[in-house]
């Protein structure tokens, strides 16, 4: 028999759950599609032999993907976020995310083309707004309000003053 993770994060797909984790795992390290495993009869939103569930990690963590139907889509309730070491790392994720039809929001969050949500968030913003100066901590955090993918340039430039 398969070991399973005692724990892990089920996201809920509309069919599309084996195509979201390929995605994932070309776009993320430590990141795989582990099994794809198929219907053994019809259920509601397919037939037997459709992809049912698809096992997969996301940067380390266990996921299972299930296609479920359209009865329940995702929200910002629930998002990755992706802590980056630099903008070159911010933007390929960023980019990867919105251009394959993901959606830009603010502060860092976009949605993928399944409507899960990620934060890009260089590590650099999560220190700044958490700064023990509490006037450095509000410059870092005004200026982040108003961006939508996250200018490390600019977080730098508001934990100098400027």
């Amino acid at each position: 028999m398969a070991t399973h993770p005692k724990n892990r994060i089920c996201l809920w797909y509309n069919g599309d759950a084996e195509e979201a984790a390929m995605f994932y795992a070309h776009t993320f390290p430590n990141t795989s599609v582990d099994a794809v495993h198929r219907a053994p009869s019809d259920y509601p939103a397919g037939k037997q032999g459709d992809v049912l569930t698809v096992e997969f990690t996301v940067m380390g963590i266990p996921c299972l993907g299930l296609n479920g139907g359209p009865a329940f889509q995702h929200d910002e309730a629930f998002s990755f976020q992706v802590a980056t070491a630099d903008q070159a790392e911010t933007d390929r994720y960023w980019n990867a995310i919105v251009g394959n039809g993901g959606a830009a929001s603010a502060c860092g969050w976009c949605k993928d083309k399944w409507g899960l949500s990620w934060q890009i968030t260089p590590t650099i913003l999560s220190d700044a707004i958490t700064h023990p100066d509490p006037a450095v901590a509000k410059r870092a955090f005004d200026a982040m309000m108003q961006m939508t993918k996250i200018d490390v340039a600019a977080i730098e430039a508001a934990l100098r003053g400027g």
